[in-house]
Formats: C-alpha cells, sequence, structure tokens
C-alpha cells in the first residue's frame, strides 16, 4: 500500500512509498483511511528538523491529524466497520509515568511516550493502519470529512480545559479573551471560547485573505495589532504563534487574576530583548498565571468532538481550503497564500 514516509533529520527524503500492510500487533482495529490533515509539525519533520521512526526502521510514516473507517473490530470493542473514528496522537511510556499510567499521557513527565507520525510510531498518512480500540473516539457522521477536525480541536480544548482548572483557584467569570495567532489552532481557540460565551478578540498580522472574515463572519472581534484592542486586560489568553515578542507582550494585556496558554512553538532562534524584573513584578501583583500546553488526553478529543458539533458546519467548510489526494501530496505541504487548514483525501468523502 501507499504511504507518505520520511527518513528523520534528513531533509528531502520525503517520498510517496510502497510499504507492507500493517501488522496486528499494532492494534486489533483494522482502519482504512478517509483524511489526514497536514501541519507546521509536518512541514519541519519533512524538513529535517526532528522526527523519529518506529523502532528497526529507518523511515517514518507521517500524519498525526487522522480521520479512518473501520473495516475490522474484534467483537466487544465497541467499534464496527463502518464507524468513523479518530485516533489519539499520543501513546502513554511503556514504563509508564505517573501520568500516563492514570491515562494523562498529554502530561506524560519522562519523555518516553510514542507519537504516530512523529515520535517513535508510525502516523496516519497511508491507506491502512491498525489502532487498538481504546486509542480512538468515534466521530460524528454529519460531520463527514470535517471530522478530521478533531485532533487539532483537541489541542485547544486542553488549553481551555486547564486554564479554567488553573482559574478555578478563585472565583472567575471570564468576559473576555484574546487569541493571538488566525491559524486553524487560533480559530478552534476562538470557536471554543465563542461557546463559552465569551467575549473572544483575535490578533493575527493579516488584514486580507480569509482569516480576518472567517472571525469577523462569527461576530468576533480581528485585530492586525495587539494595541489595536480595547483597553483593559484579558480574563483568559491563549496564544498560538509561538512568536517571542508577541508572547510577552500578550502577558502584558492578561487581566489580574487572568490565566494564559502557550500553545504555539516558533523556530526562530531570535533573542527577545526582555524586562524580566518588570515582568515578574506585574505577574506577582496580578496573580497571572501562564502555563505551556501540548497534545491532548482523551477527554479533550471527546470536548473537541462535541465543539465541532455545535459549530457552523458551512464556517468549518472554509476552514479546511484545500483537499488534495495522497499522489499530490507535494501540493499540500506548499503553502499558499490564502490557505488556513489543508487536508490529504483518500477515496471519496463519507
Amino acid at each position: 500500500m501507499k504511504a507518505l514516509t520520511v527518513k528523520p533529520l534528513s531533509a528531502g527524503s520525503a517520498e510517496l512509498s510502497d510499504i507492507p500492510e500493517p501488522e496486528p500487533a499494532e492494534g486489533s482495529v483494522l482502519i482504512e483511511a478517509v483524511a489526514v490533515g497536514v501541519d507546521g509539525t509536518d512541514q519541519e519533520i519533512i524538513e529535517g528538523a526532528y522526527g523519529e521512526p518506529p523502532p528497526g526502521k529507518d523511515r517514518l510514516v507521517l500524519g498525526h491529524e487522522s480521520l479512518g473507517r473501520v473495516l475490522e473490530a474484534p467483537a466487544g470493542s465497541g467499534l464496527s466497520p463502518g464507524d468513523l473514528v479518530v485516533a489519539f496522537v499520543r501513546h502513554p511510556d511503556p514504563v509508564p509515568c505517573q501520568q500516563c499510567a492514570a491515562g494523562d499521557w498529554d502530561m506524560c513527565v519522562n519523555g518516553r511516550y510514542t507519537e504516530h507520525g512523529i515520535k517513535g510510531r508510525d502516523g496516519f498518512i497511508r491507506e491502512r493502519y491498525r489502532v487498538d480500540p481504546d486509542r480512538v473516539i468515534v466521530a460524528d457522521p454529519a460531520l463527514g470529512d470535517l471530522a478530521v477536525l478533531v485532533e487539532p480541536v483537541s489541542v485547544v480544548a486542553k488549553a481551555w480545559d486547564h486554564i479554567e482548572r488553573i482559574a478555578s483557584r478563585a472565583t472567575w467569570k471570564p468576559k473576555r479573551a484574546l487569541i493571538t495567532g488566525a491559524g486553524p489552532i487560533g480559530l478552534f481557540a476562538a470557536m471554543l471560547g465563542a461557546q463559552k460565551g465569551i467575549d473572544v478578540h483575535v490578533v493575527d498580522r493579516v488584514t486580507e485573505g480569509p482569516k480576518p472574515a472567517l472571525v469577523e463572519d462569527q461576530g468576533w472581534c480581528y485585530h492586525s495589532d495587539l494595541d489595536q484592542t480595547e483597553e483593559g486586560g484579558f480574563d483568559a489568553v491563549i496564544e498560538c504563534t509561538g512568536v517571542g515578542p508577541l508572547v510577552f507582550h500578550a502577558i502584558e494585556h492578561t487581566a489580574p487574576a487572568g490565566v494564559m496558554a502557550l500553545t504555539g512553538i516558533a523556530s526562530s532562534d531570535r533573542k527577545v530583548p526582555l524586562d524580566a524584573s518588570a515582568l515578574n513584578k506585574d505577574m506577582v501583583l496580578n496573580n497571572t498565571a501562564v502555563f505551556g500546553s501540548v497534545n491532548a488526553g482523551r477527554r479533550h478529543y471527546e470536548q473537541a468532538a462535541e465543539a465541532l458539533a455545535k459549530a457552523d458546519p458551512k464556517w468549518l467548510e472554509r476552514l479546511v481550503t484545500r483537499r488534495v489526494p495522497l499522489d499530490r501530496w507535494q501540493e499540500a505541504l506548499e503553502r499558499q497564500p490564502d490557505d488556513v487548514k489543508t487536508v490529504i483525501s483518500f477515496g471519496d468523502a463519507p
């Protein structure tokens, strides 16, 4: 069968390969791929920045944002042939650490976890793959191939979940939220904030193309400059760019007792001038909490699926700006000016 593979840490090694059918040892549920979203992580692995193949292999199958259709499932698994499913990216470490042992593999503390398409485990840009029944959730068939968005939404579902958990240290009635970055992660963070009844503001440097319209058409506020936002801080901030100067500028816009989640990572080595003492003083005096967040646990995938089911399907459809067949995978990874979310499609959509 066909798969998009790469030799990790070797730039330019990506190719459409013929690989064997998935081994039963990978899992008891056989799934055929329907769609796989691509993002900056895939691009960085292709460029040789990181990535780790499965043990005993020198190539890694790419892809971690999955949507598949069950072909075979064991009796009693809760799955049936034809079910649309989304597979979890991360698997707990085999030791396990206290977090993985409790089922919170997204909070692994010893780094021995594996991740489909990223670290030590083949990904989903292949025609068929296997997982165990406890490594998937069933997607709402009404979403069709838009259910491929569950995984990226799960990332910000976790950020919101942890914001609310941290904010519960005191009485918290959030009114305003700031999202920095209007890529898919930022737009989904805004979507979840709006579903919580919060006044959402999105900041992104672009002034043209689909992003401003995608924000404003939902009744949210769009800004191309953080200083354009109304005076007053934001109760919740989700930073989705990883751009150093913007990260610290956003901290300055966090309201007293506010909570800020960092979800973005930038590849730049650029140094950022910072008055650390002043920042420390402001954070202490304002009870500001800032934390990092990556990956997602089961409950976050479930929250993501629920959020997508509530969303306007026409708006979600506008986010998927390109669907590219597997045999033209290069096009999926070539950034276009009006791209928001690009998906590699397998066969007919459900």
